[in-house]
């Protein structure tokens, strides 16, 4: 593994990793709180593109006074986890939530609030359509309790993907790879994010999380969830997204650049209408990153009315 920035490696050194099968990656969690939390004390967090489980650090503390147990990990080919190529692993969304399922199990969760971000929101409506569909597995007999979605492309032909995202998913993804560095990362991600917001700090706190293993060498590789959200989303995610009984919470930073805030006022009109809507204004992508108090304060405004 690359020498870690320091912060990171705090972060690690507070963590675990979980071996899973069939090829053996290795996948980043963290626990904070206590194990003898019942689900609903229970929040399992899933992060975003091109992000990790650090992009939750600025708000545990806040999220701690709702919740007795919070979990996080890092999905395959993000943060700490294993990278591997294409020949180990499809970085396809189902197999990402096999993944979140995994270290789940390992852990004894029994069920929980899902909150995710970003890509996140997609891993978690195909979590979502094994519960409509009765196909989590048995230990996770509680099920969900909420799920908070945020700032994610759940309806892909209303996103604004920017030039590069695009170009990550043609036949010129593997020879854009080669051409990244800091600054074009830099660029992109402010660019995405869409307000005056985001530290350099936090950006180099991205930046290095993405550069372990060479991973920002292999982001045509992670983005390829965008795939799946073209096939799967009007013939299984949305329909799942309006079938549920489960409490749905759409927590939406308004100047977000690529999923943009008509997306979450599609959803709460056309797709799930029984959802809370929660818009935070002047807030962008990277919400939970760039304006932790704001989110922290949506959040727990939305848990106090009875989620």
């Amino acid at each position: 593994m690359n020498t870690l920035h320091p912060t990171l490696k705090s972060w690690a050194d507070s963590g675990d990793w979980l071996t899973i099968p069939p090829c053996g990656h290795r996948v980043f969690y963290r626990e904070f709180g206590s194990r003898d939390a019942s689900p609903d004390n229970t929040a399992l967090l899933i992060h975003g593109f091109p992000e990790s489980s650090f992009s939750w650090h600025k708000v545990i503390e806040g999220l701690h006074q709702r919740f007795d147990r919070l979990v996080v990990l890092d999905l395959v080919g993000y943060g700490l986890s294993d990278k591997p190529d294409a020949t180990r692993f499809g970085y396809s969304l189902m197999e990402q939530a096999d993944v979140a399922l995994m270290v789940w199990a390992h852990l004894g969760v029994r069920g929980g609030h899902l909150i995710a971000h970003d890509m996140g929101d997609s891993v978690s409506t195909e979590l979502l359509a094994r519960s409509v569909e009765g196909l989590l597995p048995a230990g996770f007999d509680a099920g969900f309790q909420s799920v908070t979605f945020t700032n994610g492309s759940m309806v892909l032909s209303l996103a604004s993907l920017r030039v590069t995202q695009r170009l990550l998913l043609t036949r010129m993804g593997p020879s854009l790879t080669r051409l990244v560095n800091k600054r074009t990362f830099v660029q992109q991600v402010r660019s995405a994010h869409g307000a005056e917001t985001l530290s350099d700090v936090d950006i180099d706190h991205m930046w290095a999380a993405n550069c372990l293993q060479d991973g920002h060498r292999k982001s045509y590789l992670t983005i390829r969830y965008l795939f799946d959200r073209r096939r799967f989303e009007t013939a299984r995610w949305l329909p799942a997204l309006a079938a549920t009984t489960i409490p749905i919470h759409l927590c939406w930073g308004e100047a977000d650049a690529v999923a943009r805030v008509e997306m979450a006022h599609y959803l709460k009109q056309h797709v799930c209408t029984s959802a809370q809507l929660s818009l935070m204004p002047g807030v962008g992508h990277f919400c939970q990153i760039s304006d932790p108090g704001i989110w922290i304060d949506t959040m727990l405004a939305y848990y106090s009315a009875g989620a």
